[in-house]
């Protein structure tokens, strides 16, 4: 490793604790520095000092030491120290406030020649105030109207203004300060927009990564040059909404939504909203001037219903193929920061943001009383549902509430008292969740004890609820190896990202994990006590420019077995050389040989931390050439066993060297001394350190990634079920038990109880929203579940579910799907054995990386877009719709700027995720038929 900067005496771990978790509390301020460190390096610090409650085993151990602040994992290029593009908060750095970033380098210095990485904090959002670090300056690319092939990129921050940027474009293009200028902001080949007000903040103008800015200079008889070039009929149009081409005519109602970088799924929800006829009627008809609330504290002032409406009188007004709802968006990202940025966001979060903000911008009530909430104490559901609902529109009465509200009932029992508690809540939309799978596949990879067999990838049926025990069960069963001498791994960029304990369950575990099981050997049966170790593959380099060393991990990690009583650097050389002669090829005269004659250090060191080593008591390790390298015993069980380290004798050369190094391989605790007994345990990480010469001679690498198919693998896989709608719906209207984490407060117990749960529907809206549930949450990642649900397109008959007595007819039909394809949000994608899957391509493209750069990343990225090792369009996020035109009843696809005729049979797919259902007018009686199918092939794009 490089040499460390700084660096000094350390307080005690509790108090490098407290400090650092009093610091990494402060609250983010506009104009602060913050600081970048590397995941890696925080973590191995965390686990040093015990920063996590639930993980003080080991504090303060050398072998947990984190050496220097490393950020070497996050800089592109360590000569430029350049950083990465697409690392994600939590996940590839933590950000710490200035004074934690003195204290770590005044505590562990950093690595020598690394420059800090320090950011500053800036301010989002209009009412809603959101500050965020900014790690990355937006690039925009720059260039003159009457030289748009002349293109520079300059980096601005978010808060900065346009006005900065045309004062760096007259600095970069020589523009005389007494020339008047306008800007053009280009966003589609033939797509421009005037960004005419210079005190907006590039956040508030809508400017996004790559973006394309023209600086036009007035002429000198007071024309502009774009003036003569709309006059020779471009069909360029520009307002202050959006500038699209006018000369196209199309249906009204079918018009695109240009992608302004990651906001399909905007654009799909969007659609599903524009073709629901009432509202859209509402918009149109100009009905909603009149209900404007400006002064409603929880409304946005009218400015969202503004700007919706603007955005959907040029949908429907037939003159466009698309449009960008970029004033939209920007309306949108003031009011509600998560929007704000180009990270991909959830359709159904966006769509209930809209709705609830359309309500209380159009929300008739201007001053809302207030209304005690009554318990139904025993009277008769009517009576209780009516006063809720009359309670509901004397404090909310809009469009929204007209068109898109229905009413909950739920009731809760006591275990203990038999309490009924009854409530009646409305809703906006209607949430259902998806049976659960019972089970899952997972595929692993087992390595064998036996190191001359290759690797074996295995498919095996799990709980999916299960444990890694349950794991370990099911591939003993087809691989023969017993479960209790299994050792479980999430492998990741050649070391161990995490190692699993037996009970730890299945769910920590993503589809797209790499999970190497590794045999290890159970205790022999004369008791001696076995010590596991985890060894990485590095390989030594050195900065030219710098002129400073370090290492690189390659390779695929060990675990080896080892007798406490045999951890000599001798049996190490040996134990390895053995478990790597598959793919490590010595000269045949090297392959054994007496013992090294140096009484020195075998490495090249005698630098050891205290306690790290002791004595080697009764042995006598300088015999040379007295005993002969014993047999290696294959056990039954595949396990390799050695008899004596007395008789491993290491090659005259040691083509590598040992580091005691963190369980990161990043920072080198000690190196090790020859002839003692090392003092290692289970925590303890082994380097093994190769010079480039002798990897490139010796090591195979095909070999070493070789690995065999088992015959589970081969298999077809069952087919995927099929859920109805219904289904979801009963299993919405099912009793529960609450958890123990979520009880419910009994009034009469006067205590929390776990109490049952059941929610019926009592009246349903004239535009029913079913949202499917298809995703579950972690920290870093959702799931999400693929399965087909079937729903029907016409006659979706609700009348059954509804609990309220004088219920009229409730038959439904479908008029929008908002569709969502792929992985959602920053799952951890790693590379496989199959190919070379990077978790990163979907990470990249939820942070804000535009799809049409996706090439160009993965280039980046040495990442495969083909054939089978990549099914990359599965972790793109798309959100796309199906929608029904209200002029002409037809189905039609919305994706983006494109717009297609749809046929009904394309509409039911996995990928469905939020449903909108038109309900029948209580005179209709039959369902209306489908219109003909016209394969017109039209295509707005």
């Amino acid at each position: 490793m490089a040499a460390a900067e700084g660096g000094g005496a350390r307080p005690d771990t509790a108090v490098q604790r407290a400090e650092l978790r009093a610091l990494l509390a402060t609250a983010l301020r506009p104009g602060e520095a913050w600081y970048l460190v590397d995941i890696c390096w925080f973590k191995q610090w965390k686990k040093f000092v015990g920063f996590d409650s639930w993980d003080m085993f080991g504090v303060g151990d050398p072998s947990l030491f984190p050496g220097p602040v490393d950020n070497s994992g996050l800089f592109s290029d360590a000569e430029t120290q350049s950083l990465k593009e697409h690392l994600i908060d939590e996940l590839d750095y933590v950000l710490v406030p200035t004074e934690a970033w003195n204290k770590l380098v005044a505590w562990y210095g950093c690595i020598g020649g690394q420059r800090p990485i320090v950011r500053k904090v800036v301010e989002y959002g209009l009412f809603v105030k959101h500050c965020k670090v900014e790690v990355y300056l937006l690039e925009l690319k720059l260039c003159e109207s009457s030289d748009p092939d002349n293109v520079i990129s300059c980096h601005f921050s978010k808060a900065d203004t346009v006005a900065t940027i045309e004062k760096e474009m007259r600095k970069l293009f020589n523009i005389p300060a007494e020339k008047e200028t306008r800007l053009w902001n280009r966003y589609m080949s033939n797509t421009f927009e005037q960004l005419s007000k210079l005190d907006s903040t590039v956040q508030d103008a809508g400017l996004y990564h790559g973006q394309i800015v023209l600086i036009e200079v007035k002429n000198e008889d007071d024309t502009w040059p774009r003036q003569h070039f709309l006059a020779k009929g471009s069909g360029f149009v520009c307002n202050s909404y959006n500038c699209e081409d006018s000369a196209s005519l199309s249906q009204p109602g079918l018009c695109g939504l240009s992608n302004l970088g990651n906001t399909c799924f905007m654009n799909s929800a969007l659609q599903c909203l524009s073709n629901t006829p009432p509202l859209t009627d509402y918009f149109l008809e100009d009905k909603y001037e009149a209900e404007i609330n400006q002064n409603n504290p929880l409304g946005m002032r009218g400015e969202i219903a503004e700007a919706y409406a603007e955005l959907i009188k040029q949908i429907w007004s037939g003159r466009q193929s698309h449009v960008a709802p970029r004033m939209f968006k920007t309306q949108v990202g003031r009011f509600a920061p998560q929007f704000s940025g180009y990270q991909q966001q959830d359709s159904q979060e966006l769509l209930a943001f809209l709705l609830d903000g359309l309500h209380e911008d159009l929300n008739r009530v201007k001053k809302k009383p207030y209304l005690e909430l009554k318990d139904a104490n025993g009277r008769p559901d009517s009576v209780v549902a009516k006063e809720a609902w009359e309670n509901h529109r004397l404090r909310n009465d809009s469009i929204i509430v007209d068109i898109f509200h229905g009413l909950f009932k739920s009731t809760l029992v006591c275990p203990k008292c038999s309490k009924v508690s009854v409530t009646f809540d409305p809703f906006c939309y209607l949430t259902l969740p998806l049976p659960l799978r019972r089970d899952r596949l997972m595929e692993v990879t087992l390595v064998y004890a036996d190191p001359q067999r290759r690797p074996v990838q295995y498919r095996v049926v799990v709980p999916m609820m299960g444990a890694i025990s349950d794991l370990c069960e099911s591939l003993s069963k087809i691989s023969g190896v017993p479960a209790e001498n299994m050792v479980v791994t999430d492998v990741y960029n050649h070391r161990f990202h995490k190692i699993f304990q037996m009970d730890e369950g299945l769910n920590h575990i993503m589809p797209k994990d790499d999970i190497f099981v590794y045999e290890v050997c159970k205790p022999s049966e004369d008791g001696s006590e076995y010590v596991t170790l985890s060894v990485y593959f590095r390989e030594k380099t050195v900065r030219q420019s710098s002129n400073t060393s370090g290492t690189v991990l390659f390779g695929q990690p060990l675990l080896i077995s080892v007798p406490k009583h045999k951890l000599t650097v001798d049996h190490l050389y040996v134990v390895v050389l053995e478990q790597i002669s598959r793919y490590v090829k010595l000269p045949l005269a090297e392959e054994y040989s007496t013992p090294c004659t140096d009484k020195g250090t075998c490495n090249g060191s005698s630098g050891v931390a205290e306690g790290d080593i002791e004595e080697m008591d009764h042995q006598d390790g300088g015999q040379e050439g007295k005993e002969k390298l014993t047999e290696i015993e294959c056990h039954s069980d595949g396990c390799m066993q050695i008899e004596s380290t007395r008789d491993l004798q290491p090659c005259k050369k040691q083509h590598f060297t040992f580091s005691l190094v963190n369980s990161y391989g990043t920072s080198e605790i000690n190196s090790i001394v020859e002839g003692k007994i090392l003092k290692l345990n289970a925590f303890s990480t082994l380097a093994i350190d190769w010079d480039s010469d002798t990897r490139r001679l010796l090591f195979d690498e095909q070999e070493a990634q070789a690995f065999e198919k088992h015959s589970s693998l081969l298999q077809p896989q069952k087919k995927k079920a099929v859920v109805a709608l219904r289904d979801c719906i009963e299993l919405f209207t099912t009793m529960e038990t609450l958890g123990e984490h979520d009880p419910w407060y009994c009034p009469n117990c006067k205590k929390h109880q776990q109490a049952t749960k059941k929610f019926d529907l009592w009246s349903l809206p004239k535009i029913l929203v079913v949202h499917l549930k298809r995703f579950s949450y972690s920290r870093y990642w959702r799931d999400k579940l693929d399965t087909v649900v079937e729903f029907p397109i016409r006659g979706l008959n609700m009348s059954e579910f509804v609990c309220d007595p004088r219920r009229g007819s409730y038959v439904y039909d479908l008029i929008a799907v908002s569709n969502h394809y792929g992985a959602m949000g920053v799952g951890h994608y790693r590379g496989t054995r199959g190919g070379s899957v990077h978790w990163r391509v979907a990470a990249a493209l939820t942070q804000g990386c535009l799809v049409q750069n996706l090439l160009v990343f993965c280039r980046q990225m040495n990442i495969l877009l083909k054939g089978s090792f990549l099914p990359w369009q599965s972790l793109l996020p798309t959100d796309t719709a199906y929608a029904k035109n209200k002029v002409n009843d037809k189905w039609y696809y919305f994706d983006d700027s494109s717009v297609s005729v749809a046929s009904e049979d394309q509409i039911v797919t996995k990928a469905a995720y939020v449903l909108f259902y038109q309900r029948r007018n209580s005179e209709e009686h039959m369902a209306p038929s489908p219109p003909q199918e016209e394969c017109d092939g039209m295509d707005t794009n």
